[in-house]
């Protein structure tokens, strides 16, 4: 669809205006800028094709790259925009719907109003995707454009139609009765609009509430049912239960539930610990949420979990949290002393509640699947970031509900000042200690006592070597896997002093790393003197795009399929002034003084760079320096008016010496080369390289910070160069797409584990303030586990992301099943078993912004193995567990026979005193 403006169209549908691509980038930034300051729910905001608008903001840049380089470029001008790529085919071209599962930035991007309108008016075209910009969340409030709105499924009860209804999520209940009764022709008095998910009458919606559909329990793509007044019901509402919603009751069920094989609990405690994760329920609750007795023979924990659109990331946490014995056997019992209502950092309790009810029904259903709506409602409220549909990592959201339970659990209900300690020189286990006990008097829930450990961390001043030592507590290990802490870099290397040809070298860099890792990298790689040094740069479009100067700045700013080149310079010496001179290369079949401004002069190859002294030179100073850069290439036999030949890249003695005193040797005298003629036409640029200007044997040139000459390449200089060494430059990495990862190229997850406990020097952006020093320093930093918990999950660093790049590795980390021990791991030798099993795994498959997540978790009680693919839940073998899609890892520890025995004395002793307390009370 094409949206006309008188004003500013012209006979090809696109507009004329601004005339320059500099003014539009202007006009939009100051656009976009006046829209973030005057945030207001309620805002709109236009979806464009991240294809359009690529192409758009490559036409508005072209000026800037002009400058950077000092050439024209030639991006065209966009057509109309066209949104027909992010848009379903058959939609109604009135009322476009997006594809589902796009990325922002990768597939579409969000402007506000009034650029859309200027957009339109320069370019016109469409077809326009409105949205809304909605506020979000429970203690702080956050905008966010609302991309996907819900879309229900309306049941006409009469004749069992069927329409779409699209509404936003925070639109009331009362809108959805007035817009399904506008579009039905219903009085709204006569209309009944029931939840109506997985075909079931769950709750009649009132028709004067003015609650958000989203707090309602609605969800994405699912089915509502409208019943009117004086009409036959339909069979399917007739055969309908009329169950009322199941909603999150505010108080945690105080019911007795028996666990099979262990003894009733209540009041929040068991007599016994002989605990079994196959609940029988032999008593219903008597709360509103009453849970299903389960049936002879079935077994609990085997629910899977009804996908809400694009929820499978939770369902997977969701899974392995429910398989998790001290967190069920928690939950499962009565908790409501625990509840912390007050704590400013907690969710009211809610959260805990609705968590707790959840994994109730998961094992009290059988195989019955249970959608967690009650529970998607409450994290949307206080987790904004997972609202909506689209898809999330289920780490994130474990994060997240861990320290979410654990603040609406925390049993300290004021948190006291606690003044920390200076560790003095102390021994470790003694300020372990202290600091373990401080936080426990500020943080007292199950999740501290079941899942959190405690490591060691040392920082070293490079400066002073003033040591700091603290011990930190933890909830997972976030462990990098070995193969994303290095990058493989491939720069070619020019010998300016004219003693090589240029070389490729590949070499290994930390991933995070920066500029100086890279030279000293190079430097070893191609034998740097220490009379030598190396400048950096990147090439684009035959030109110098960018220098990288500054040694601190970091690699992840040059990206995989970029060229940088490495000039090999004899360094100036200190206190002389020095200046870059850049020769360009050129040749096209017209001759460079009859192009029309530049335009139509075609660059090949990469450009030549190096140091002259800021001395004026002359026109043969600059050819004597190109000869020396081309004397490498010259090919052998053939003819040249002063070159004389080199063989196997290397060059004469004589030839060697002719301009040696040019190339980054400011104190020494050019020789007089101006009596004789010039071996190249060269051109001194200049107004950004639209003009040239011819330089003569004699001419006179003042050099300013960087100087840029263009030379002409004819029939003849081919003839005697080979100039394929100019170009073809390689990529910094060539991503091979036919190679797949093996077993046999797996990492273990120890690897992994010693590459998150390996010392490193803190980032540029994380610099650390010595007290010695009193400056900010770029410490060197160790970590040691300390305390381990009793859960101990890992996290496999899988998705890497930086300002350029988003990436997934999919390698395949090898990690033990059972007898994970981590013995040597931990500092603090307290004779306590650090042996761990697996018990549960949060599986991704696919790639970035989409893919699907599983779950594998054991019952132990059983030593069976299952698969929880949203609702669908099958068992599966032990050796199937590991694979390549593992992302998050639970494991449990084991007891020693050391600790078993004191385990099942503490028993015994609790068993005697409940005897004996039972007797005297009989």
């Amino acid at each position: 669809m094409t949206i006309p403006n008188s004003d500013f169209m012209i006979e090809n549908g696109v507009c004329d205006f601004p005339t320059t691509p500099e003014e539009e980038k202007r006009i939009v930034s100051e656009l976009i800028t006046e829209s973030e300051d005057n945030l207001k729910e309620g805002n709109l905001y236009f979806v464009i094709s991240k294809r359009w608008y690529t192409s758009w903001e490559k036409y508005v840049e072209q000026s800037t790259k002009e400058y950077i380089s000092g050439e024209s470029s030639e991006a065209s001008r966009p057509g109309p925009i066209d949104n027909h790529d992010i848009i379903e085919s058959e939609s109604d071209v009135n009322d476009p719907q997006l594809r589902r599962l796009l990325m922002e930035r990768v597939d579409y991007v969000l402007v506000p109003q009034e650029v859309w309108k200027r957009l339109v008016e320069w370019y016109s075209g469409g077809p326009p995707i409105e949205r809304k910009l909605i506020c979000q969340g429970f203690y702080t409030r956050s905008y966010s454009v609302e991309v996907y709105p819900l879309c229900l499924m309306l049941t006409d009860g009469r004749d069992e139609s069927r329409t779409v209804i699209r509404l936003g999520k925070q639109a009331s209940i009362r809108e959805l009765y007035e817009k399904v009764c506008a579009l039905t022709g219903v009085p709204q008095e006569k209309a009944h609009i029931w939840d109506y998910f997985d075909k079931r009458k769950n709750g009649l919606l009132d028709s004067l509430s003015y609650k958000s559909l989203e707090e309602s329990s609605l969800h994405m793509d699912q089915d509502i049912l409208l019943e009117v007044d004086g009409s036959s019901s339909s069979q399917s509402a007739m055969s309908s239960t009329g169950n009322e919603l199941a909603l999150v009751p505010l108080e945690p069920s105080r019911s007795s539930v028996t666990i099979a094989g262990g003894p009733t609990l209540s009041n929040g405690h068991s007599t016994t610990s002989n605990f079994s994760l196959f609940p029988r329920i032999t008593s219903e609750d008597d709360g509103s949420n009453s849970l299903s007795i389960l049936g002879k023979g079935e077994k609990g924990g085997l629910a899977g979990l009804s996908n809400l659109g694009n929820t499978c990331f939770m369902n997977s946490a969701l899974q392995c949290l429910a398989h998790t014995p001290p967190i069920v056997e928690y939950f499962l019992q009565d908790y409501s002393d625990d509840i912390n209502r007050d704590n400013p950092l907690g969710m009211c309790g809610e959260l805990a509640i609705a968590f707790g009810d959840l994994l109730k029904k998961l094992w009290s259903s059988g195989r019955n699947s249970v959608a967690p709506r009650a529970f998607k409602t409450k994290l949307a409220r206080f987790a904004p970031q997972f609202s909506g549909y689209n898809q999330h990592d289920s780490q994130e959201l474990l994060a997240f509900l861990l320290d979410g339970l654990h603040e609406d659990l925390n049993k300290v209900k004021r948190k006291p000042y606690i003044e920390l300690k200076d560790s003095d020189s102390r021994p470790d286990d003694e300020v372990a200690e202290e600091l373990w006990n401080y936080h426990k008097a500020r943080n007292d829930s199950v999740i501290v006592d079941v899942c959190q450990g405690q490591y060691k961390s040392t920082l070293v001043c490079p400066a002073c070597g003033k040591i700091s030592i603290t011990f930190d507590p933890f909830m997972y290990l976030s462990v990098p896997l070995p193969s994303t802490l290095t990058r493989s870099m491939t720069v070619t290397v020019f010998y300016c002093d004219g003693s090589h040809l240029p070389m490729p070298y590949t070499v290994i860099v930390p991933k995070n790393g920066s500029i100086r890792d890279l030279i000293t990298a190079l430097g070893t790689a191609c034998l740097l003197a220490e009379d030598e040094s190396l400048l950096l740069a990147e090439v684009y479009d035959h030109k110098i795009f960018k220098y990288f100067e500054n040694p601190l700045d970091s690699l992840s700013s040059i990206k995989d399929d970029e060229h940088i080149v490495a000039y090999r310079l004899n360094q100036m010496p200190k206190g002389s002034g020095k200046a870059k001179l850049e020769i360009l290369h050129g040749g096209q079949k017209r001759p460079i003084l009859e192009s029309v401004r530049g335009r139509d002069v075609k660059l090949f190859g990469t450009p030549f760079v190096t140091y002259v002294n800021t001395e004026p030179l002359s026109g043969a100073d600059i050819d004597a320096v190109l000869s020396r850069f081309l004397s490498p290439l010259h090919k052998v036999h053939a003819p040249s008016k002063i070159h004389n030949g080199s063989e196997n890249g290397h060059l004469p003695d004589a030839t060697v010496d002719e301009a040696s005193e040019i190339l980054s040797s400011p104190d020494t005298e050019i020789d007089d080369a101006s009596d004789r003629e010039l071996s190249f036409r060269i051109f001194l640029t200049y107004e950004r390289g639209l003009n040239f200007k011819p330089l003569q044997s004699e001419s006179s040139i003042s050099l300013g910070i960087a100087t840029r000459v263009l030379v002409e390449w004819n029939e003849g200089e081919h003839e005697r160069y080979d100039s394929s060494y100019l170009s073809d430059l390689p990529e910094v990495h060539k991503t091979s797409f036919s190679a797949k990862k093996t077993r046999q190229e797996s990492i273990s997850l120890f690897s992994c584990l010693e590459a998150f406990l390996a010392e490193e020097p803190l980032g540029p952006d994380d610099m650390w303030f010595c007290p010695s020093c009193k400056e900010h320093r770029q410490a060197n930093k160790k970590l040691d586990l300390w305390k381990l918990p009793d859960i101990l999950v890992f996290h496999l660093k899988r998705f890497t992301y930086s300002r350029y790049l988003k990436n997934k590795i999919d390698t395949f980390v090898n990690f033990p099943v059972h007898d994970l021990d981590l013995s040597k791991y931990v500092k603090n030798k307290n004779d306590q078993s650090y042996l761990y099993e697996l018990y549960a795994v949060s599986n991704h498959y696919g790639g970035l912004g989409g893919g699907h997540y599983t779950a594998y978790a054991k019952l132990i009680d059983d030593n069976k193995w299952y698969h929880f693919d949203d609702s669908h839940v099958s068992s599966v073998n032990e050796s199937e567990i590991r694979n390549s899609a593992a992302y998050v890892l639970f494991y449990r520890r084991v007891r020693s026979e050391t600790e078993t025995q004191t385990a099942e004395m503490s028993t015994d002793m609790d068993y005697s005193c409940l005897n004996s307390h039972n007797d005297k009370a009989s």
